[in-house]
């Protein structure tokens, strides 16, 4: 019984090693359609109707989502810790109004700040074509990271630590 249960958490977990180096492999083969320039934007008007400027010298994520993305509702925590402590704009494609944002947000207790994307042309600007899709800025506003498809907290921690040195 022993050498039975020891065999299948081996299994387990060489499946869940190979299950995220595809994960891994798959995103950054999607990642190859975004557009690498430099971050864009510099002056936003999110959806409480707040200016928010883009930081210089400090790194900066940008987390593109949509409300009807069911990934994308997994990973809203991940995303509402890590702007906790650094630099964050959501930009979610048509998804609603303003008002039906807001409420989307407050009924899931998330923060973060949000520009709504309704015509998907700051979307397309980026490339982006898959939900989630995050890119990671370094202090010189230039693409550090990108990931397409769910990211752990603790790694969009680190890309974020890293883009900062």
């Amino acid at each position: 019984m022993k050498h039975k249960l020891i065999k299948y958490l081996k299994e387990a977990l060489l499946f869940i090693l190979l299950m995220t180096i595809f994960a891994n492999v798959l995103s950054i083969y999607r990642s190859g359609s975004l557009n690498k320039a430099p971050v864009e934007l510099k002056e936003i008007i999110t959806i409480d109707n707040s200016v928010y400027e883009i930081p210089t010298n400090e790194p900066i994520l940008l987390h593109f989502w949509a409300t009807w993305c069911p990934t994308c509702k997994a990973e809203a925590q991940n995303i509402e810790r890590i702007s906790k402590s650094f630099n964050v704009l959501t930009i979610a494609l048509k998804s609603g109004s303003d008002e039906e944002m807001r409420e989307y947000l407050r009924s899931r207790d998330l923060t973060f700040k949000v520009l709504n994307d309704s015509d998907g042309q700051i979307t397309q600007r980026y490339g982006v074509s898959i939900f989630p899709t995050t890119i990671i800025y370094d202090k010189d506003g230039n693409e550090a990271f990108s990931e397409v498809g769910y990211t752990t907290t603790i790694g969009l921690w680190l890309r974020m630590w890293i883009a900062g040195l």
